[in-house]
């Protein structure tokens, strides 16, 4: 009786067991030699063995096992106690027992901001043959909106490469029968073992099928590989035309988070999946809810499986996370992922209110201008001067300022006029939502409604939301200061209080007219940034995260209508977002832009010629600039912001010269680390540390990381000639503050596929107490320039 009143509540922990994967075995070449039948039995074995371990090792009727892992690492997920847990981690033959942590979810213009149209996709004179054409791209998401237009298959217009590499499943099941597989689809998969085992699931929104109720999975498929020149069309304003970055490129999309719930166990499913099918590219807009409790950040699961995946000849690239702009924000830590930052393009969409004395204030809001084109005047109304005296309800924010009631206001007061609601409590705690102030706008037919910001709570973060009625925020408190002002002047009030009469008067103007002007790339607020870290304690590691920089901000692509977890979207096919989960599939599409055009490139020789190609800076020639904790407020940002720099997609086609490593790289990597333990990396990896790097620094990627540099340190890197023509390249050197920089050879001529090793001595000068930054310029005589930014923290002068 007494454990039944103490009963331990159940979780879900990933177990990794000793032995090969099928990967292990050379899959792909099995089945060119016949050996198929050898590749089940082997998967059918490993299966058996975590039965047979559960069944040995834990109390039976104590656990549900959910997935065997058996395509990249071997290992399964099981729902079970924590004492049962802990059993297992002890039990003959298991590496790694971890606690799922959950995960979290992390266009019209960006093609052409970024050079596509003109670029790329033209390139040979091809239109859009090298647009993407026979390559996969895997997406881990919310699912996929199968009857968009930006997934729809034309066949007057077929593809003219075949995938016969990839072989892919379309499951179905509600709201995605079998037609929506297509030749743009070409594989749809779900995952909900995990989900199912935690939560009770909403059957109305969270679907057991492909089909995506939420809209990022759709939206983020869109970005990288959506059809081109999609209209976007919402509330019936047409904001131009929608293109993925490889249009022309397969889509199989592996759902795996749910409007309810997400968890890790789905998502390490849907990558093991996702691999054994053949993807060329994986993009995750997902992550962990946070850093793993007892072992490195580069070995956990999750990242154990991007390694494999890496190891797979799949490249990966992986959102770094929307906890910015706090330092050691991000959630990509390891160097065989690429993680995306997110910025701005020079588009905006700029509202206007004019009030009646003349004064003109600028604000944000997608919206069409109140009756009268925003030159007729209406009466403008505070909020809580049109609350019913008599009613019943609390006399609190909700009620009173944020219009979220529509029973607290008098209907002859509010109807055909313009409304302030005051950003108050209820939206600085979460409560209130900009839905709850539209459908009051709605039901009392509010000519128009402006939100506008309360000193009290000061500035507030506003995005641009597709309003089907005039409205506008206003999210700068003097801007607020200034109307409150002028709405007095014109407001008389009784000895109470009590407004007699209304005077004020306003008109909310055009908002969906976009506006190409600004200064960009910016490096969005929200966008997490470095330096890396290793461990709980966020000590920094030799490593640059992010890796790269792409538009994130305000990215128009696909949508669901449903949109089950964003209620001011539903009903829309396009959504305009911002995140790094946008950022990331710009990336992927990129990649899948450079795979088409040299197919035997390795994931990171196309990880090099995407970093090394960048920009740092925007479109007035300065240094690309981030935005910080204060709204609006810019400074010049760094590598720990932007990576190697803002995605160049036509440079990366031609890069000259790449950094190239592998699989065994990067275990010597991890055994080079920095009190690490060997046994740990042979739990997680199933690798001896019989070859380590003799710093960590020495992993031959296209950035040098030192995060705490004593004395000297001498780093090398090695570069190959991608080019079909050989070339002398100059070297030349920004050495981080308080460095002194040297680099051998100072020029060098390299053939095509040659090699040429880079040797790069630093020494401290001046003890800095933080990060400098540098970089080193490879210039050829072809016009090729590799750049590779340097992040050093000089910490002593002399070696201890």
């Amino acid at each position: 009786m007494l454990s039944a009143c103490f009963a331990e509540e159940r979780a879900l922990y990933l177990v990794m067991m000793e032995g090969d994967p099928v990967s292990f075995l050379g899959s792909s070449q099995a089945h060119k030699d016949g050996r198929h039948a050898d590749i089940k039995a082997h998967a059918r074995r490993l299966g058996q063995s975590h039965d047979q371990l559960l069944k040995s090792s834990l109390e039976t009727g104590s656990y549900s096992k959910l997935y065997s892992f058996k395509h990249i690492v071997n290992g399964f997920a099981v729902h079970t106690t924590p004492s049962q847990a802990k059993k297992l981690k002890y039990a003959p033959g298991v590496k790694m027992v971890e606690r799922d942590r959950g995960a979290r979810l992390m266009t019209t213009y960006t093609p052409k901001f970024l050079g596509l149209r003109e670029g790329v996709w033209t390139e040979e004179g091809g239109d859009l043959r090298n647009a993407g054409e026979g390559i996969v791209i895997g997406f881990v998401d919310t699912g996929i909106n199968p009857t968009h237009p930006s997934f729809a298959y034309d066949p007057l217009n077929p593809f003219t490469s075949n995938v016969s590499h990839f072989s892919g499943a379309c499951e179905t099941g509600p709201q995605f029968p079998l037609s929506s597989c297509n030749e743009k689809i070409v594989s749809a998969r779900f995952f909900s073992a995990g989900a199912q085992a935690i939560a009770t699931l909403n059957t109305s929104v969270d679907f057991l099928s492909p089909f995506d109720a939420v809209g990022h999975g759709s939206h983020v498929a869109s970005i990288a590989a959506g059809n081109a020149e999609v209209p976007v069309v919402v509330n019936g304003f047409f904001y131009g035309r929608a293109s993925g970055m490889a249009p022309s490129a397969r889509i199989a999309m592996y759902k795996a988070i749910y409007p309810t719930v997400g968890t890790l166990t789905d998502v390490v499913s849907a990558i093991d999946q996702a691999i054994v099918d053949g993807v060329d590219i994986l993009s995750l807009s997902i992550g962990p809810d946070e850093p793993p409790e007892d072992s490195p950040t580069f070995l956990n699961i999750f990242d154990i499986a991007m390694l494999f995946a890496r190891r797979a000849g799949v490249f990966v690239v992986q959102a770094a996370g929307n906890q910015g702009p706090g330092p050691s924000s991000v959630v990509s830590y390891s160097p065989w992922a690429v993680g995306v930052a997110a910025s701005s393009t020079d588009r905006s969409y700029p509202g206007s209110l004019l009030l009646g004395n003349g004064q003109k204030l600028g604000g944000v809001g997608l919206s069409g201008p109140s009756f009268g084109g925003g030159l007729f005047l209406h009466k403008l109304v505070l909020a809580k001067d049109a609350v019913k005296t008599n009613g019943t309800f609390p006399r609190t924010p909700p009620y009173i300022e944020e219009c979220q009631h529509p029973e607290a206001f008098d209907p002859d007061i509010v109807q055909r006029r313009i409304v302030i609601c005051t950003f108050s409590a209820g939206f600085f705690n979460g409560t209130s939502t900009l839905t709850a102030i539209i459908d009051t706008a709605k039901t009392l037919r509010f000519m128009g409604f402006v939100l506008v910001a309360n000193p009290t709570f000061g500035n507030f973060i506003a995005e641009p939301v597709p309003f089907d009625i005039p409205g506008i925020l206003i999210p700068n408190v003097a801007s607020a200061q200034v109307i409150f002002q002028y709405y007095e002047q014109q407001t008389y009030r009784d000895v109470k209080g009590v407004v007699s009469r209304f005077t004020a008067r306003a008109s909310i103007g055009e908002g969906r007219v976009a506006c190409f002007k600004h200064q960009a790339p910016t490096v969005s607020r929200f966008s997490s940034r470095g330096p890396d870290y290793i461990d709980g304690r966020r000590n920094p590691t030799d490593v640059l995260k992010p890796d790269i920089l792409a538009p994130g901000h305000q990215v128009w692509a696909a949508w669901s209508p449903i949109s089950a977890s964003d209620p001011i979207l539903t009903g829309y096919h396009f959504g305009l977002l911002s995140g790094t989960s946008m950022a990331t599939p710009h990336v992927a599409g990129t990649a899948a832009l450079i795979k088409q055009y040299n197919p035997s490139w390795t994931p990171s020789m196309i990880a090099s010629a995407i970093a090394t190609t960048a920009t740092k800076h925007d479109n007035n020639g300065e240094l690309i600039k981030a935005e910080g904790s204060a709204i609006s407020s810019l400074y010049p940002s760094n590598p720990f912001d932007f990576g190697s720099g803002l995605l160049s997609p036509k440079l990366a086609l031609h890069p000259g010269l790449v950094f190239f490593s592998g699989f065994e790289d990067y275990i010597s990597f991890l055994c080079s680390l920095p009190d690490i333990d060997p046994v740990m990396i042979k739990s997680a990896t199933g690798h001896q540390c019989n070859h380590s790097l003799s710093h960590p620094a020495n992993l031959n990627v296209p950035s040098i990381t030192i995060s705490l540099l004593i004395g000297s340190q001498l780093v090398q890197r090695t570069v190959k000639n991608v080019e079909s023509k050989a070339e002398t390249y100059l070297c030349s050197v920004q050495p981080p503050n308080g460095t002194i920089v040297n680099l051998t050879p100072s020029w060098f001529t390299i053939d095509p596929q040659g090699t040429q090793d880079l040797y790069i001595q630093f020494n401290v000068t001046k003890v800095m107490g933080e990060f400098s930054f540098g970089e080193i310029v490879l210039t050829g005589s072809l016009n090729h320039v590799v750049r590779i930014p340097l992040s050093v923290l000089p910490a002593s002068v002399s070696k201890r």
